[in-house]
């Protein structure tokens, strides 16, 4: 049986960089490739097709450098400030629990 591949549905899929990467935000993944048991995603600015880069697509899954689509600073500021509630909320509940509290 044939191994599933990694990151079938890369080519085509939406990227916003938390940071400026090139000087624009948003990419689009247009080529993929493997080198061995690496995977690799080509990215074009959507705003300026000539700045490509390739990168790790295991890097496009750090939260802490992209996000999945196009969002807005906006949205990307609320998606944040959720994770962050979320990251608390655990942390509380961990606490909880290890008081026996329930």
């Amino acid at each position: 049986m044939p191994k599933k591949p990694k990151f079938p549905y890369l080519v085509g899929s939406k990227w916003t960089a938390k940071q400026k990467t090139w000087g624009w935000r948003h990419f689009q993944v247009v080529n993929r490739k493997k080198e061995g048991k690496w995977v690799f995603a080509e990215m074009v600015a959507s705003c300026d097709p000539s700045v490509r880069f390739w990168i790790n697509a295991k890097s496009l899954k750090q939260q802490s450098m992209w996000q999945a689509g196009w969002q807005s600073l906006q949205e990307m500021q609320t998606i944040d400030e959720i994770h962050l509630w979320e990251d608390d909320s655990s942390k509380i509940l961990v606490s909880a629990m290890d008081r026996g509290w329930r």
